[in-house]
């Protein structure tokens, strides 16, 4: 079956950087598009970054334009986050999500900054 698994969070200052990375299986990795998603204590799960299945296409939500890259190796079955000039709002439980007949979610990694 899918299986997503997000690794890569942690405790960071404010300005700082993180990678996030999300191991996909029980699938074809390179024939879906990968997108990666946050919530915040509190607030709504909401979208931050999307990248194609080749990787040539990408977009982002507003407020992480800049700062975050979103990237694929489909040879490790990898899809990872950049995230750079980290500030507290960025504070959240980030998931990476794939979907074919349904949504797929990891569990999540919690990214936390904070000085």
């Amino acid at each position: 079956q899918v299986q997503l698994v997000e690794s890569g969070g942690g405790l960071v200052q404010p300005g700082g950087s993180l990678r996030l990375s999300c191991v996909a299986s029980g699938y074809t990795f390179s024939s879906s598009a990968m997108r990666w998603y946050r919530q915040a204590p509190g607030k709504e799960r909401e979208f931050v970054a999307f990248i194609s299945t080749t990787g040539s296409s990408t977009n982002y939500v507003d407020s992480v334009k800049g700062r975050f890259t979103i990237s694929r190796d489909n040879a490790k079955n990898t899809v990872y986050l950049q995230m750079s000039s980290l500030k507290a709002e960025d504070t959240a439980v980030y998931y990476c999500n794939t979907r074919r007949t349904n949504d797929y979610w990891g569990k999540g990694t919690l990214v936390t900054v904070s000085s």
